[in-house]
C-alpha cells in the first residue's frame, strides 16, 4: 500500500508540475504509514512528516519520476484495433447463404442478360446506352476483367447456358459481397438509433433469411450493392450525430465525408437512390436545425457548420457522379448497337461509328442533298415514309388526306432517306453550280424510294388529332393542291455561319401554308413507328472531337427521357399495393430440361409482420401523442424520444422509399420494394423489441416476459422453416416435380412456372 501510495504521488507531480490552484500542489501530501506494531496506519500533523529530504533523495526521487513518466507517456502514434464479433458473425452467416453454389443456375437469370452484357461491352469498349447510372455495372465489369473475361460471350435471351469462358462465380460474388455487408450494417444502425445489441441481431437474422433479399444479392443484379451503399450511408450520418461536441474532428470529418461518398455511391448505382440520399439529407438537416437552438453556438459558428455539410454533401456525390460518367465514356470509345440513340455528332466521336462509313460525303447542306432527318430529342427515331396511306376513314368516324403515311420510325432503314430541293429547281441532284441550303431558305423535302414531296394540310393527324396531319403528297386531281414548302429555320446558326451543315445544326421546319412546325407529338402505333415531327439533323462526314463535358450533357438528356426500361404489359409486373402482401413473384429462371427455377418470391412470414409493424408503429404513435397531449406520458422521456427517433429515419425511411412508386408512369416489379423492404424489417425488430419493453413495464412479471420471448423465438423458426421450404426456387438447384411446385404456390398469384410433369 505503501509503494502504490508513493507511485501515484510521484506521477501526478510529474504531470502537473506547475501548480495552478486546480493542480496538484509542489509539495506532495503527506503519506501514511504503518505504526511499530503493524495496525492501523497512524495519521500524523504536517509538522511532524515534512522534512528537508537530501540531495541524494531528491536526485533519486527524480530519477525515479522521469523513468515512471516515460514508462506512462503514450506513443506518438498509437493505433486500436476493435473487433465486432456479433458483425463479423452476421457477415459471415450472410456471406455463407449467398454464395452457397453461386454458379447454379449455370444460365442466364433475369436482368443478367443486361449487366453481363455491360459488362461484356466494357470488355470490348463499346459504347452502350443505358438509362441508369454506370456504377454497379462498372464493378460487375472490374470482376469480370480480373477474372480473365474478353467479353466474346452474348447475352442474348434469358436462360441461355454460360460458356466456360464466362466468370459466373466473379461476377455474381461482387453483388454476393456487398449483400452480405448489408447485415452488419443494418445491425448497427439499429444499435445507433438506441436499440439494443439482440434488435440489431434480429433485424439481421430476418434479412438473412429472407428468399427475396437473398436472390437479389446472389445473381448478377444491382440491387445488393444499391442497398448496401444507401444503408452504410445513413450509417455514417446517425455516427456523426456522435461528435456534436467534437466539431472539425477527424472522427467528425470522417463520418460525414464516408457518409456523403457512400449516399453518393447509391446515387450512381441507381436514380433510385436518390431517395436515400435525401433520407440522410433530411437527417443531416434535422440535427443542424436543433444545433441553431443551442444558445452556446455563435452565429458564426452555426455558418461555418452550415457551409461545412453543405461543401462536402455537394462536392463528394456530385464528383463521385462525374468521375463515374468519366470513367464510362473513356472506356465505351468505340461504336456500338445502343449508340443510334444518341445524336450523329456523339456517335461521329466513335471509333467505327457512322462517320467511317460517310467520311466523303460534304459538310454543307445542298439542292439535291440526299440525307436523314433525324429527331434529336426525345426518343430516338428518323423521319421516315412508305407506299401505305392514310385510310378515308378513322374508326372514330374523322376523315383523312389518304396521303401516304409519313411517321418517325425507331429503326434505320432505307424509307428513312430524304432528298433536299429547291423549288425553282426541277432536278433531284446535286446541281453545278452547288446550291447550299442556309437559314431562312424554303426548300421541299422529297422522300427518296417513292419521289413524294413532304407536305401538310387542315386535315386532322392521325394518332394526334389536335395537330394537323403531315404526309407525303399524292396528286388525286381533286381540289387539294399541294402545299409541300418549307421554311429552313437553323437553331444553332452561329456554329456553322448560317448554313445548314451535317452533325453540327439542328433545324426546326416550318410550314408556309400554315406557319406551324413540323413536330413530333404522336405515341408509337402497332407498327412500332410514331407520328409526326420535330427537329432533324444530318450523318457526320468526319470523327468528331466532342468534349467530356458535351457527351456528358447529351448522356444524361437521353437517360432522363429515354426509358428503356418500362416493358408494357409483362405478365409478372406488379402495383405498390400488391407489395404489402406479397401478391406477385417474378420468375428469374427455369431450366430447360425440369421444373428447377429460380423465382423471386419473399419469405411470407416476415413479409406480412413487416406489414403489420408499419400500421402496429403508427397507431401506438398516434395513441401516445393524444395521451401526451393530455398530459398522460405512458412512456419515459428516453423512451419516448427513442420511438421518435425510430419513426423518423426507419419510418420516413420507409415512406420515401414506397410512396413515390404510386406516382411513377411505368412498369414496376416486385424488386423496385427492396430498398423500402429493409425499412419495414428494421422497423419490425423496432417494434419486437418495443413488445417486449411494454411487456416488461406493464406486467412486471418475468414469467410473462419469458413467454413474450419464446413467443418470438416460435415465430423464428417459423422464418426458418419458410426459408428452407422455398429455398429450391430460390436457389435453383433443385430438380423439382410437377408436386412439389404446386405446395409451393401458397397463394394463387403465385405464378410458379411447371412445364416438366
Amino acid at each position: 500500500m505503501d509503494f502504490c501510495i508513493k507511485y501515484c504521488t510521484v506521477v501526478i507531480l510529474y504531470i502537473f508540475p506547475q501548480g495552478d490552484g486546480e493542480s496538484a500542489p509542489d509539495t506532495p501530501p503527506p503519506e501514511t504509514a504503518p505504526d511499530d506494531d503493524g495496525g492501523t496506519p497512524a495519521v500524523t500533523t504536517e509538522s511532524e512528516t515534512i522534512t528537508k529530504p537530501s540531495p541524494t533523495q531528491k536526485s533519486s526521487s527524480r530519477n525515479k519520476s522521469k523513468k515512471i513518466a516515460s514508462a506512462a507517456a503514450p506513443p506518438p502514434l498509437e493505433l486500436s484495433f476493435n473487433l465486432d464479433g456479433m458483425s463479423v458473425t452476421l457477415f459471415i452467416l450472410s456471406f455463407v447463404t449467398r454464395i452457397w453454389k453461386l454458379e447454379t443456375p449455370r444460365g442466364i437469370v433475369f436482368d443478367e442478360l443486361h449487366y453481363g452484357k455491360y459488362a461484356g461491352l466494357y470488355m470490348q469498349n463499346t459504347f452502350f446506352f443505358d438509362s441508369q447510372p454506370p456504377l454497379g455495372k462498372q464493378l460487375i465489369a472490374l470482376a469480370a476483367y480480373l477474372a480473365g473475361f474478353d467479353g466474346a460471350f452474348k447475352f442474348d435471351r434469358i436462360g441461355t447456358p454460360y460458356d466456360p469462358i464466362v466468370p459466373v462465380s466473379a461476377m455474381r460474388v461482387v453483388p454476393a459481397f456487398f449483400g452480405s455487408l448489408l447485415m452488419p450494417t443494418v445491425y448497427n444502425v439499429l444499435v445507433e438509433l438506441g436499440l439494443s445489441h439482440y434488435a440489431g441481431a434480429l433485424a439481421a437474422f430476418l434479412m438473412i433469411f429472407d428468399n427475396a433479399l437473398l436472390a437479389q444479392s446472389r445473381f448478377i443484379l444491382m440491387e445488393g450493392i444499391l442497398m448496401f451503399f444507401g444503408i452504410f450511408g445513413l450509417l455514417c450520418i446517425l455516427k456523426f450525430r456522435r461528435f456534436y461536441h467534437q466539431p472539425y474532428s477527424i472522427p467528425w470529418f470522417t463520418c460525414l465525408t464516408v457518409g456523403a461518398a457512400s449516399l453518393g455511391a447509391c446515387v450512381c448505382v441507381r436514380y433510385f437512390g436518390i431517395f436515400t440520399f435525401l433520407l440522410g439529407f433530411g437527417i443531416l438537416a434535422r440535427d443542424f436545425w436543433m444545433m441553431v437552438g443551442d444558445r452556446l453556438i455563435s452565429e458564426r459558428q452555426l455558418l461555418g457548420h452550415f457551409l461545412t455539410r453543405a461543401v462536402i454533401f455537394i462536392t463528394i456525390p456530385v464528383s463521385l457522379y462525374i468521375g463515374s460518367f468519366y470513367l464510362h465514356l473513356s472506356l465505351l470509345y468505340k461504336a456500338g448497337p445502343n449508340d443510334n440513340i444518341m445524336t450523329s455528332a456523339f456517335q461521329a466521336s466513335l471509333e467505327g461509328g457512322l462517320a467511317a462509313i460517310v467520311a466523303n460525303q460534304p459538310v454543307k447542306v445542298l439542292h439535291g442533298s440526299q440525307i436523314t432527318l433525324r429527331h434529336t430529342h426525345g426518343r430516338t427515331c428518323w423521319l421516315h415514309s412508305h407506299d401505305t396511306v392514310y385510310p378515308v376513314k378513322y374508326p372514330d368516324g374523322r376523315g383523312s388526306s389518304h396521303q401516304q403515311q409519313v411517321t418517325c420510325y425507331s429503326y434505320k432503314d432505307v424509307n428513312n432517306w430524304w432528298i433536299v430541293k429547291k423549288p425553282e429547281i426541277e432536278e433531284l441532284v446535286v446541281t453545278e453550280p452547288q446550291e447550299p441550303i442556309k437559314n431562312g431558305d424554303i426548300i421541299q423535302i422529297v422522300h427518296g424510294l417513292t419521289s413524294r414531296a413532304l407536305n401538310s394540310h387542315d386535315v386532322a393527324a392521325a394518332m394526334s388529332p389536335h395537330n394537323q396531319e403531315v404526309a407525303a403528297y399524292i396528286d388525286y386531281n381533286v381540289s387539294m393542291p399541294a402545299q409541300s414548302l418549307w421554311r429552313v429555320e437553323i437553331l444553332n446558326g452561329e456554329v456553322s455561319d448560317g448554313y445548314w451543315h451535317a452533325v453540327e445544326s439542328q433545324i426546326r421546319l416550318i410550314h408556309l401554308n400554315s406557319s406551324q412546325a413540323l413536330k413530333f407529338s404522336g405515341p408509337e402505333d402497332k407498327k412500332e413507328r410514331e407520328k409526326d415531327l420535330l427537329r432533324s439533323e444530318m450523318i457526320p462526314m468526319e470523327r468528331k472531337n466532342l468534349t467530356f463535358w458535351n457527351k456528358l450533357f447529351e448522356l444524361q438528356y437521353k437517360m432522363l427521357f429515354n426509358n428503356q426500361e418500362n416493358v408494357a404489359g409483362h405478365m409478372y409486373a406488379s402495383e405498390p399495393l400488391d407489395w404489402l402482401s406479397l401478391k406477385r413473384g417474378v420468375a428469374y429462371w427455369i431450366s430447360a430440361n425440369s421444373n428447377a427455377q429460380v423465382h423471386f418470391i419473399g419469405n411470407i412470414v416476415t413479409w406480412l409482420s413487416g406489414t403489420l409493424s408499419l400500421v402496429v408503429y403508427a397507431s401506438l404513435f398516434l395513441v401516445y401523442l393524444l395521451r401526451r397531449q393530455r398530459a398522460c406520458y405512458d412512456l419515459p422521456e428516453d423512451a419516448w424520444n427513442k420511438f421518435c427517433s425510430i419513426g423518423e429515419v426507419l419510418g420516413i425511411g420507409y415512406a420515401v422509399h414506397y410512396f413515390p412508386y404510386f406516382l411513377v408512369d411505368r412498369t414496376l416489379f416486385l424488386h423496385h420494394y427492396m430498398p423500402a423492404y429493409i425499412f419495414k424489417l428494421c422497423m419490425l425488430a423496432a417494434m419486437i423489441e418495443h413488445g417486449h419493453y411494454l411487456v416488461c413495464q406493464y406486467f412486471k412479471s418475468p414469467r410473462v416476459a419469458k413467454v413474450y420471448v419464446g413467443a418470438v423465438g416460435v415465430w423464428m423458426v417459423a422464418i426458418l422453416y419458410v426459408f428452407w421450404f422455398f429455398a429450391p426456387v430460390t436457389y435453383g438447384a433443385t430438380d423439382l416435380t410437377a408436386d412439389q411446385v404446386m405446395k409451393m404456390a401458397w397463394r394463387e398469384t403465385w405464378d410458379l412456372i411447371i412445364h416438366k410433369q
